[in-house]
């Protein structure tokens, strides 16, 4: 997509030198317009995955007051969660279950990704409709930057399902996303697309038996999702 933007940009710039009037300020305006939204993105993602308090986990104080407990990360392909979360809550046990899956996933960012940042040791491997762990094991289930990567809306309802089993009740689930909304698609444009839209992730974890009960936004750009699984609530003290 990167490369899609500098050739209309350099094509746009290009072709308003030869074209008449009206039709050079319409190029002009399409390559200014790519132009803009390959410098907003970049802005965008330096912002948010360098400068913002994503990856302190800090934002995760208003979702889990009593701290994540016994916890499952989930990936898909990108393990961003479990090496911070294990160094912010040393006496929370922790396991790790990895959905990749190079038959389905096979955006270049993902390998290029894996490559850079392999899977913590003890990774369990898993699948949409089969996550490796016992009904009502975890006090916490994190899903950050992962869902997305299920694009068939069976496989993420099959995913939901699955958190639910695993959580106690009252256990929580955590979604980590962005979103396709108007922030995102300002900064993003087509890319925005890649994203899913809030209602989507509160279908599925209706569909799955969760409810929400908070929400924090973090760099302006990034959502994140508590959702409980019905019982006492185990992360607050008190009562769904």
């Amino acid at each position: 997509m990167y490369t899609a933007g500098c050739l209309t940009a350099g094509a746009g710039w290009a072709l308003a030198r030869r074209l008449p009037g009206p039709a050079a300020r319409l190029a002009r305006a399409g390559a200014a317009t790519a132009a803009g939204l390959l410098a907003s993105s970049i802005a965008a993602s330096w912002w948010v995955y360098d400068r913002s308090e994503l990856h302190a986990f800090s934002w995760l104080d208003d979702l889990l007051p009593a701290g994540p407990g016994d916890h499952l990360v989930v990936s898909s392909g990108l393990d961003e969660a479990s090496r911070p979360l294990a160094a912010r809550w040393p006496g929370h046990p922790q396991r790790r279950v990895d959905l990749y899956d190079p038959a389905t996933m096979t955006e270049g960012s993902i390998r290029r990704a894996r490559r850079l940042v392999p899977p913590v040791p003890g990774t369990a491997a898993g699948r949409p409709e089969k996550v490796p762990a016992a009904t009502g094991s975890a006090d916490t289930v994190f899903l950050v930057f992962a869902a997305h990567e299920l694009r068939r809306p069976a496989e993420r309802r099959a995913l939901f399902a699955e958190c639910a089993r695993v959580l106690r009740p009252g256990g929580r689930l955590v979604l980590v996303e962005h979103l396709r909304d108007a922030a995102n698609t300002a900064v993003f444009g087509p890319g925005a697309w890649h994203f899913f839209r809030r209602d989507d992730w509160l279908a599925a974890a209706a569909g799955a038996g969760l409810h929400p009960v908070a929400e924090r936004r973090i760099g302006g750009l990034v959502t994140a999702f508590a959702f409980a699984a019905p019982g006492p609530d185990l992360r607050s003290g008190g009562t769904q």
